[in-house]
């Protein structure tokens, strides 16, 4: 950290008190992944017929998905038994730093190995053309994919980033952003957030017509980040009837802060495992992109980001979406993958690429959000602390914010109030839940 820099972090004597608070939202969920995985693929009573002695090409992504690694391997396992031959392709566009090594090791980060799944990983970046689209647009996807006897998409369906459509982030995005890899991803999002709004879709429509899409595997996840509904939809699905019901899904369950005004919002880590931009901004209510309005139901005066976590590789991909971070996040960045990452998603990448204030410590950014947030008073700041933007059930409350709103926002609170604790270096202890 430069010298003069670190001076125009000037620290405060105080932190407001705050208070554990546990959040209660819809919670339905699937306990035994194994048997929901295999009913919903029974529910395809025509599959059978066509998987024996097929080579058959399994999506992978580069998404933190709730338990993913039992979804993938309980597939495998249902192909198998059905004598066809499962084999496991990345499939995350320009994620893993653009190369083929690298989207490999971040399905390993991510726990999804070869021993794991039961099954080969293959990893290129090599592509064909399948053709293009009315406007000229050339279609892409991986020629290993392609190649294959039968591909099987699976994927979360949630809200996207950048914008909001019948058609968000899921099946249609896997199709033609994930398999389409580096050259696919990078050619869409050249037409910017109306290219994702519509031609996403219709890319992944045309794919399922041209390529041996066989069915998909939509996930959809509570406010807890558990597994909540698992569907095996048929190619006519994706981008489609049963996707938009899928989304509707999603946008029910996805947790919310309870809170229409938060001074400080203290994230503990961000990073690709959480969201595309490394906190959700459907979550955060800021979106920072061009034409795109940010949402009206949490306004957020100053964000602080901590720390990266290491499954991003070193991604920071939407790090511009916090007003201040800290100085052991930014020795995490990987640049090259993060500029790689940012360009390739467009003029909605880099927008959200540009650093915050970078503080010499955890304390430092907090403690510079709380004196740049507009009250005078620290003790009354309206202060929350979270894990990170997938796990809202519990988050730490300023007093003077659940003062303010107790009488609105049912909780359950641990009325035992505390100030952040800090170790040697100044960094905060990490957040422990309290269940």
């Amino acid at each position: 950290m430069w010298p003069n820099v670190t001076k125009a972090f000037e620290e405060l004597d105080e932190f407001p008190a705050l208070q554990r608070v546990q959040l209660t939202f819809p919670r339905p969920r699937i306990l035994d992944i194994s048997a929901a995985v295999n009913r919903a693929v029974d529910e395809l009573t025509w599959l059978p017929a066509k998987l024996k002695n097929k080579r058959v090409a399994i999506t992978a992504g580069s998404r933190g998905i709730s338990e993913i690694t039992t979804i993938l391997a309980s597939l495998v396992a249902y192909l198998r038994e059905h004598e066809a031959e499962p084999f496991i392709i990345p499939a995350m566009g320009s994620h893993g730093g653009g190369t083929a090594e690298g989207q490999f090791r971040m399905l390993t980060k991510l726990g999804m190995t070869e021993k794991s799944l039961s099954a080969p990983i293959l990893s290129s970046l090599e592509t064909v053309e399948l053709g293009r689209l009315p406007n000229g647009m050339p279609v892409y996807i991986d020629k290993l994919a392609a190649e294959s006897d039968a591909i099987v998409v699976v994927n979360r369906v949630k809200p996207h980033t950048d914008f909001m459509g019948d058609i968000e982030s899921g099946l249609a995005k896997m199709v033609s952003i994930g398999l389409g890899k580096l050259r696919g991803a990078d050619t869409l999002h050249r037409y910017g957030v109306q290219g994702l709004h519509d031609l996403m879709p219709e890319a992944a429509r045309f794919i399922c017509q041209k390529a041996p899409i066989i069915f998909g595997i939509a996930i959809i996840e509570n406010a807890y980040h558990e597994v909540a509904k698992i569907a095996a939809i048929p190619p006519e699905g994706i981008a489609g009837p049963q996707e938009i019901e899928f989304l509707k899904l999603a946008y029910q369950l996805m947790p919310r802060f309870p809170y229409p005004e938060i001074d400080v919002l203290i994230v503990d880590e961000i990073g690709k495992n959480i969201s595309g931009v490394g906190m959700d901004p459907k979550i955060i209510g800021r979106v920072k992109v061009h034409d795109v309005p940010d949402l009206a139901s949490c306004s957020i005066r100053t964000i602080v980001v901590l720390r990266l976590t290491p499954e991003s590789y070193g991604n920071a991909s939407g790090i511009g979406l916090a007003d201040i971070t800290t100085q052991r996040l930014v020795q995490q960045i990987d640049f090259e993958a993060t500029y790689l990452n940012c360009i390739t998603s467009g003029i909605t990448g880099i927008q959200r690429a540009s650093l915050p204030l970078v503080a010499p410590s955890d304390k430092a950014a907090i403690q510079t959000a709380l004196r740049v947030c507009g009250r005078a008073d620290i003790q009354r700041a309206k202060v929350v602390r979270i894990k990170n933007t997938l796990s809202l059930g519990e988050m730490d409350v300023s007093v003077g914010l659940l003062q303010e709103a107790a009488s609105e926002i049912p909780t359950a609170l641990n009325r035992n109030k505390f100030v952040p604790a800090f170790d040697a270096e100044d960094n905060i202890l990490p957040f422990t839940w309290a269940e």
